[in-house]
């Protein structure tokens, strides 16, 4: 089925509205939070049966926070931008009260016991919380048989990215302002390039990862996924910031990253490697690429050409699998192998490798991980922000990712680009910067030093104030 009859720019539509825009009609009076709500509810009944991105819909619960939200605005008491907007979030942010499965069977019947950091922080900011959203099993490449992942709202026929792929859905679908999202080797950057978004995973540990279930402890990143730079960096400010719950958060405090992303990019610079850029890359991408390069140079952006270590980022790409896997390993204790005919075959196989890892094995991709964070680091000494694509080839269909996580070779290749700065634990910004022949979206990627978020978001709004790939949404 083919949800998408042309690519047309956004209506006026509320729903498909950006943050930003939705939090201002909100705040004059015009939109009341229970308003969109109901509307939001209304739109999540008529089209996720067929889109599949919520795994449970909290509809009660988000009418209450929507009358809470309107009661407090007209009182005087505006939170801020993302107070009585309608967002959700991924199945693996716990929630008090409500099932957190992580896209498994395991938990998806038990309700989580305390709010994770960031949905507390949601919730402080007077965000509506709609429910929770469909992922991969545990995060990783592919759904639990038993769960039917969500529909490309572009095309159904199109992979929708892994493992946060139902924030993506339902963002680009409209059943959403914005999402929570997590990536360990790619799951925000994916999805967003292939549902025309944009998303932010930020500076390894920026945002708390307390109440967030775990896939790799020291490679996952929690982020969001949104429709612009500026809604991005709404979300990112409300949930990031030191957490004594999570004492690998970073201490460094939160800027006002909405402001900052109004600032001007000229004189910034854009570390480029034409040749890692374009190597056995597909044509429909280069020119994307091309295109976009051309339009951060017209911003005032200075485009520097280097060197970037892409031996070494191979073999990072070659050592994220048993790394993910020893950190899997210890993630699923509890429950693997006690209740292993519950898991599906990939991630029990993840689960298997890590257990069969030695330590000296182990300890080499340690180092050699070292050694390529020193080496990224180092490039930010030349530039301000480096360019890339998201991934070598042009939007995927279902077919060809069919049982993704037993296509190692797919795999390295969807990770050249992304898997590399989860290892290295660098902050990235996917916009949606184009789109294939088949008519659906292609993205880019922006990457900077550590803490270097504000940058992106200068970058990510300044080319979107610029160009409209960001605008188009998906006729359902």
């Amino acid at each position: 089925m083919n949800y998408t009859e042309s690519i047309k720019p956004a209506s006026a539509e509320l729903h498909h509205l950006d943050l930003s825009s939705l939090a201002a009609l909100i705040r004059s009076g015009e939109v009341s939070p229970v308003e969109i709500t109901r509307a939001q509810l209304q739109r999540i009944e008529a089209l996720d049966g067929a889109l599949r991105s919520y795994a449970c819909v909290t509809a009660a619960s988000a009418l209450q926070d929507a009358q809470t939200a309107q009661a407090e605005i007209r009182q005087g008491h505006y939170r801020g931008p993302l107070h009585g907007v309608p967002i959700a979030l991924k199945d693996l942010y716990r929630r008090k009260g409500v099932p957190t499965a992580a896209g498994t069977t395991i938990h998806r019947d038990t309700p989580a016991e305390y709010d994770a950091t960031v949905v507390r922080r949601l919730r402080d900011a007077g965000a509506v919380l709609l429910g929770q959203l469909q992922m991969t099993e545990g995060a990783y490449s592919d759904h639990h048989p038993s769960v039917e992942p969500p529909r490309n709202p572009w095309n159904a026929d199109y992979w929708t990215g892994i493992s946060s792929s139902g924030s993506a859905v339902a963002t680009a679908a409209g059943l959403c302002f914005g999402a929570t999202a997590s990536d360990t080797g790619g799951s925000i950057r994916w999805p967003c390039a292939a549902t025309g978004l944009t998303g932010i995973k930020p500076t390894w540990g920026r945002i708390s990862r307390h109440g967030v279930f775990e896939l790799a402890a020291t490679l996952d990143h929690a982020g969001v996924i949104a429709r612009s730079a500026q809604d991005a960096a709404i979300l990112l400010e409300a949930i990031a910031g030191p957490d004594p719950l999570d004492p690998t958060a970073l201490q460094a405090p939160v800027p006002r990253y909405a402001e900052q992303a109004e600032a001007s990019v000229r004189g910034l610079r854009i570390g480029v490697d034409p040749d890692w850029n374009a190597r056995d890359v597909d044509p429909q991408t280069r020119r994307m690429m091309e295109a976009a390069m051309q339009a951060l140079q017209e911003l005032g952006a200075t485009l520097v050409p280097l060197r970037f270590p892409a031996e070494d980022a191979a073999q990072a790409v070659r050592d994220w699998a048993p790394l993910c896997a020893v950190e899997a390993a210890v993630a699923h204790a509890a429950t693997y192998p006690s209740r292993k005919a519950e898991y599906g075959p990939v991630l029990a196989g993840v689960i298997e490798a890590g257990h069969a890892l030695s330590g000296p094995d182990y300890q080499r991709i340690l180092l050699r991980r070292m050694a390529m964070r020193g080496k990224v680091d180092a490039l930010f000494a030349q530039v301000d922000a480096l360019l890339t694509p998201v991934q070598p080839m042009p939007p995927l269909t279902l077919s060809a990712v069919s049982v993704l996580g037993r296509q190692p070779g797919l795999v390295e290749a969807l990770q050249r680009y992304t898997c590399v700065f989860d290892m290295t634990g660098h902050p990235c910004l996917t916009l949606p910067a184009g789109q294939c022949e088949a008519g659906t979206p292609m993205g880019l990627q922006l990457v900077a030093a550590h803490l270097g978020e504000p940058v992106l978001f200068r970058l990510g709004a300044a080319f979107q104030a610029a160009t409209n790939w960001h605008l188009r949404r998906p006729a359902l």
